[in-house]
């Protein structure tokens, strides 16, 4: 056992945390072995492979529209210096589209990354600049590829209001989308109050 990493030491030499390093392990994405006392202990040679494998940061950044262009900006910066100060080799994934649009090219970008394991971690400022809905579920198969995720928690600086209108609105205009070609008086009737409600948001 004495040509053997604890799983301190094997993190430090893969630049990333014990807690990453223990769902590598679960996740089959890693070997280890066990020691009598049932402590992890890791070959170097069996580390090589994820050393060698280039495995990205990626930053991702989301705005509602196109208005909150500084905000994109800051929320670059702050994912920028908080991986320089790790030595992360990393990537800027950036987004402008409502948080409840599934189909934003960034997003699909990182589930491509997420699902080809070519992903190490993903950083964010803000939890909701993820996805306003559905962000759990992201999460959930990070954690299934053994993915670190970091949320920042950096000052907000789009106000919330103004992002959970853009959602709002979107919802909202999707509701509309498959409803007016359906000839229902209800349906009718339906859209004249969400309208109504659309009104007040903008």
């Amino acid at each position: 056992m004495t040509n053997l990493l604890t799983i301190k030491e094997a993190a430090q030499l893969l630049g990333v945390s014990s807690k990453t390093l223990r769902r590598w392990d679960k996740a089959g994405k890693i070997k280890s072995c066990r020691t009598q006392g049932g402590h992890r202990r890791f070959k170097v040679e069996d580390l090589s492979h994820v050393v060698n494998s280039d495995l990205l940061t990626v930053c991702y950044c989301r705005i509602s529209n196109e208005q909150s262009r500084d905000d994109l900006e800051k929320q670059v910066t702050c994912l920028e210096s908080y991986c320089q100060c790790y030595g992360w080799n990393y990537e800027v994934i950036k987004d402008i589209g409502s948080g409840v649009n599934y189909r934003n090219q960034g997003l699909i970008r990182l589930l491509e990354l997420i699902c080809t394991q070519k992903l190490e971690r993903l950083i964010l400022t803000q939890k909701n600049k993820l996805l306003s809905l559905g962000d759990d579920l992201i999460f959930t198969i990070c954690e299934f590829f053994g993915i670190e995720v970091i949320i920042i928690n950096c000052a907000e600086t789009e106000r919330i209001e103004d992002d959970l209108t853009e959602d709002f609105q979107e919802i909202v205009n999707q509701l509309k989308d498959r409803l007016y070609g359906l000839q229902n008086p209800t349906n009718a009737k339906f859209l004249e109050e969400v309208e109504k409600i659309t009104l007040k948001y903008k």
